[in-house]
């Protein structure tokens, strides 16, 4: 497992909480998704910090890295509850397979 991996599962995972988030808001029943918003958005701000950690060689990489999956992991949880809103299971893809790098990460 390399920075390189797990950067990019990040970038790709910050990219679809954004998404997700933007969708969510043009919903009808924004109240009802109100919980998958405010995850997107933590995720997304905590894949970036993990990517910048990781970029700039942080000692502290490692432990980012597990509180990343562990935000990861409650947003793409959040996210799978909505099965009729395609761009929340996208979503949910993304941060779980995140959520698995960065332990990976995390445990190198």
């Amino acid at each position: 497992m390399t920075y390189q991996e797990c950067i990019q599962a990040c970038l790709e995972c910050m990219e679809q909480c954004n998404r997700c988030f933007d969708e969510c808001l043009k919903e009808d029943n924004v109240q009802m998704l109100a919980e998958c918003i405010r995850l997107d958005r933590e995720c997304a701000d905590a894949c970036a910090f993990a990517v910048k950690a990781m970029q700039t060689n942080s000692r502290f990489a490692k432990q980012i890295c597990e509180l990343c999956a562990d935000i990861c992991q409650a947003c793409g949880d959040e996210c799978a509850k909505h099965e009729h809103h395609q761009h929340c299971q996208d979503c949910a893809e993304a941060c779980h397979r995140c959520a698995k790098v960065c332990r990976e990460m995390a445990a190198a």
